[in-house]
């Protein structure tokens, strides 16, 4: 669904950078990152996406204009911890550490006490 950002749905107090520059997409770019994503497009669908990107930009631009000076940053919006098991070594004597010989006895090849694989990139 498509919708269009109008001025007025712009931040209150909010002001552009003096440097700032307002990127807008023309007909001709939308015809080359087709070309370059390899998406084949006639010509309604070049001049439909034309503005429907230029108000994609426009609300990533909205978005840069928004004070996040006092706000922290987070690597997630809902805190979550990783439920690991504990990692025991020997748990199990058939599967368990310290059976290196046993486990290798099983390989093609064995090099310094590891698996032996063939070289893949050269």
């Amino acid at each position: 669904m498509h919708r269009s950002i109008k001025p007025a749905t712009r931040l209150k107090g909010a002001r552009r950078a003096a440097n700032a520059r307002t990127m807008s997409v023309t007909r001709e770019t939308v015809a080359k990152i087709a070309s370059l994503a390899r998406i084949r497009m006639d010509e309604p669908e070049l001049d439909r996406m034309v503005p429907e990107l230029n108000a994609i930009l426009d609300w990533v631009e909205q978005l840069g204009e928004v004070d996040t000076s006092g706000v922290e940053p987070m690597t997630a919006v809902i805190a979550n911890t990783l439920r690991l098991r504990d990692d025991v070594v020997d748990a199990d004597p058939l599967t368990g550490g310290g059976i290196r010989e046993k486990v290798l006895a099983n390989a093609p090849a064995a090099e310094h006490g590891f698996f032996g694989v063939p070289k893949v990139i050269e």
